[in-house]
């Protein structure tokens, strides 16, 4: 069984993809990027497209639902030479993405995502997949029509969320569902939907799909791609400790190295000072590798206080082996102290 790291946004960019590859995962995403803000020029979008050396293979996901600037983003996407696939994501339930008519908002007009699937296929060289829902509510099963969208313009497979829209991402997966859609599919089915275990995998693996998709649960455990594969029981005690210092120290070296690739590839841009970017990316993700330990609820709350990288240190230091080694901070593009001032 393959297993696959979702397109997260604010989470899967460059430095957790290498992390989630180098510890099983087979095929990472992008971020969600978006096909307007690319057809606009927007520089910001385009960091969404920086990959690191060793991540393994990615694929680029586009959202929205204008086939003309699906059809930009895919030329765009296809010249960088660095994806192995094009992927259209009609399935995101986030209102901010739905009120603007993109992912779960497309779900009700298959006509609109066959024109979309279309406009990207029209300007790439690569396989194009998508990524949906099993509909939009559960009065309103549409995963068959939109296979056939899928098929009918050449798609390589396609991803199924075996959750409706109404759902957004709680309540139950529907497994059945999912199997009924594998029976009739002529192009790989990849599942996605609650897998946070290797019980949850098993049962969607039972469905019949090629691959396996693994989402929110990978934030906290990106080893869980190496133990679904082995067949390995979730670890505890002193192993686990040492996989959340390990993990939470690698995660941090890969952020900044990925900053400072921004920041030489896109020198006219505002990219903020390393100790502002690292920070940020502690208070929402790199906090979760330290989970179930004692005195998280603290360090969570120090986060909101911290300013400084010498301040995280101390902060997560009780949560490390040995302290995370020092980082000396380069002289920022505005002529900036070795540490950062501000974080808030």
């Amino acid at each position: 069984m393959k297993y696959v790291l979702a397109p997260l946004a604010d989470y899967t960019n460059a430095a957790f993809r290498r992390l989630c590859h180098r510890l099983g995962a087979d095929l990472t995403y992008t971020e969600m990027v978006s096909a307007a803000a690319l057809a606009h020029g927007s520089s910001p979008t385009r960091h969404l497209l920086e990959l690191l050396p060793g991540e393994g293979p990615v694929a680029c996901q586009l959202f929205g639902h204008n086939p003309d600037e699906l059809a930009f983003a895919a030329r765009e996407v296809t010249a960088l030479r660095r994806f192995v696939s094009i992927d259209l994501n009609a399935g995101c339930p986030m209102p901010r993405i739905v009120q603007g008519g993109d992912g779960a908002a497309m779900i009700r007009n298959p006509q609109l995502i066959h024109d979309c699937l279309n406009a990207i296929r029209s300007e790439t060289d690569l396989p194009v997949t998508l990524k949906t829902r099993i509909g939009p509510s559960p009065d309103k099963v549409m995963m068959l029509e939109l296979l056939d969208v899928a098929e009918s313009t050449g798609c390589a497979g396609i991803t199924a969320h075996g959750r409706f829209t109404s759902q957004k991402h709680g309540g139950p997966v529907h497994l059945d569902l999912i199997a009924e859609l594998v029976r009739h599919a002529r192009i790989p089915v990849t599942g996605n939907g609650g897998i946070s275990d290797l019980p949850s995998a098993e049962l969607m693996a039972q469905t019949g799909v090629a691959a396996i998709m693994i989402g929110r649960a990978a934030l906290a455990n990106p080893w869980l791609f190496g133990d679904l594969k082995t067949d390995s029981e979730p670890p505890s005690g002193d192993v686990l400790v040492r996989r959340q210092n390990a993990v939470f120290q690698d995660h941090v070296a890969n952020l900044i190295e990925l900053h400072a690739q921004l920041s030489r590839n896109f020198p006219d841009d505002h990219v903020p000072a390393l100790g502002d970017y690292l920070l940020g990316f502690v208070r929402t993700h790199l906090f979760h590798y330290f989970k179930g330990r004692p005195g998280v609820g603290e360090f969570r709350r120090r986060l909101n206080e911290i300013r400084t990288l010498a301040e995280l240190q101390s902060a997560a230091a009780p949560f490390l082996a040995q302290q995370m080694p020092i980082i000396r901070l380069p002289q920022d593009r505005r002529g900036g102290a070795e540490e950062s001032r501000d974080c808030g």
